[in-house]
């Protein structure tokens, strides 16, 4: 039987994890974080919520295959390294937009690395969590 408490704070904790993973992913091309260590805070959001509501349900709620984000994250993460390239510069420079976004600060191929990486840790970590537990939760 599960717990009623878990069940009630992995349904409020889910987001907010998602959320600080999220800060801490558009904080790490500043400060330390990044897309690694938030990949890992936003897989550990949804193994809360399947060690609360059941593997099953988890996989319901995320709607796509965790797997699916890896290719898609080493795109992103390859892409923002040519992308320097493409005017004159070595691969995986540092190149921002002059712009500025009033949350992110300067958008920039580091970001989009990092976001990168983000999907890939959450694919594959997900990926291996959700394979080991299947004949666990």
């Amino acid at each position: 039987m599960k717990s009623i408490i878990l069940k009630t704070a992995s349904t409020y904790l889910l987001p907010l994890l998602l959320l600080f993973a999220v800060f801490i992913l558009l904080r790490g091309h500043y400060n330390p974080g990044g897309g690694f260590v938030g990949g890992l805070i936003a897989s550990i959001a949804f193994v809360l919520h399947a060690f609360a509501h059941g593997l099953v349900e988890t996989k319901k709620m995320l709607r796509f295959v965790p797997s699916a984000c890896i290719p898609v994250g080493l795109a992103i993460s390859l892409i923002s390294g040519f992308v320097p390239m493409a005017i004159g510069r070595p691969f995986m420079s540092g190149e921002w937009l002059s712009v500025q976004v009033p949350i992110i600060g300067s958008i920039g191929t580091p970001l989009f690395f990092d976001i990168g990486v983000f999907l890939v840790v959450i694919g594959i970590t997900l990926t291996i969590l959700f394979t080991i537990s299947d004949g666990i939760l």
